[in-house]
């Protein structure tokens, strides 16, 4: 398992950078304090809205309600992704053992998601964000984000990438799915640091979860539960992280950028107040986390304005704007990476 500590790496290496005078401004406003308060209640939070789901479905039985409650603890799962997220930044705990375990608790146990695997991956993304070749979140295995890579596209990334922004949301149901199934291939991986814990709780969680619905529900109901949960929690983490990144500019070998330039230009923050805080879990603040991967979710909203008027004194392009447009943004992106796969195909119909 990668260290949580290298996420940060990057921002601590620029001394006497402009980012080290942005992290000093950030330091004296005493926003990379910890904020222990504010995790006990959201963790309590989490943990009885989870336990209430379940005890929901126990009471209910054997009901078509349970599409309800399927679709609420899909919700409640994407929440416990997002403390998980804040779990292995160490914004929760100082400690990497205790922020360890309970990365192991939330994402193997109560979610079925690798956390050692994950982990790794978004450790990678944060170093290189939109790297055309060094972010796992853009690499091109089904969806294309670049005409280049759309030049170069075989397979299903081709066949997907014609249409891939009408595409999307519909291949987000499949996304819970996909995490699960990633995360067990990730057992077979020699670089997986502690896979005999990772497993034995990968293997409890889905053991427990299919335990449970099918002792309640009938074979049929029990499928269509699983399905709707399933497809809910693909959709809500999807969009939870399409926002932050998608249509932003694109990153080669070629681009030769400083941390702070990096960080700023392919990130975008998100406006909508308590509501989107809550349903994005503080990724709506996409570049002040990017800068800070480390500082606790409630402060970045007090980092904006520092981060907002720190970029604008430097003539750095800081971008924002509200939710569905943000989409919008993402989706003309994709439709527009995909044109050369729809060119070639109209010169071989």
């Amino acid at each position: 398992m990668t260290d949580t500590s290298t996420i940060d790496a990057p921002g601590r290496a620029a001394r006497g950078s402009d980012f080290a005078r942005l992290s000093r401004r950030v330091a004296d406003a005493g926003l990379l304090d910890r904020r222990p308060g504010y995790y006990a209640l959201r963790i309590a939070l989490v943990v009885a809205l989870l336990a209430g789901g379940w005890a929901a479905f126990l009471a209910l039985g054997d009901s078509w309600a349970q599409l309800l409650v399927a679709a609420y603890l899909a919700v409640v799962f994407a929440q416990v992704a997002l403390l998980a997220h804040d779990l292995a930044h160490r914004q929760v705990f100082r400690s990497r053992r205790y922020s360890q375990v309970a990365g192991w608790l939330a994402g193997n146990l109560v979610i079925g998601m690798s956390y050692g695997w994950w982990m790794d991956k978004h450790t990678r993304h944060h170093a290189n964000p939109n790297h055309e070749d060094h972010d796992p979140d853009v690499s091109p295995e089904v969806l294309i984000w670049s005409r280049r890579q759309a030049a170069a596209s075989r397979g299903v990334a081709r066949i997907i990438g014609r249409w891939q922004a009408y595409l999307f949301f519909p291949l987000l149901t499949l996304e819970g799915l996909n995490l699960h199934v990633s995360s067990f291939r990730a057992l077979r991986r020699p670089h997986l640091k502690h896979r005999a814990v990772e497993a034995v709780l990968l293997v409890a969680h889905v053991a427990a979860y299919l335990a449970t619905v099918f002792a309640v529900l009938p074979l049929g109901k029990g499928l269509l539960f699983v399905a709707v949960h399933q497809a809910i929690f693909g959709v809500y983490l999807g969009c939870t992280f399409a926002p932050n990144h998608k249509g932003m500019p694109m990153l080669t070998a070629e681009d030769r950028l400083d941390f702070l330039r990096r960080q700023v230009l392919t990130s975008r923050d998100v406006r909508g107040g308590l509501v989107v805080d809550v349903a994005l879990g503080g990724l709506n603040y996409q570049i002040e986390h990017h800068l800070f991967p480390s500082m606790p979710t409630p402060n970045l909203r007090h980092a904006q304005p520092l981060v907002r008027a720190y970029c604008a004194e430097l003539g750095i392009p800081y971008h924002e704007t509200g939710l569905l447009d943000s989409y919008t943004q993402a989706l003309r992106h994709m439709h527009d990476a995909g044109t050369p796969i729809r060119a070639r195909a109209s010169h071989n119909p």
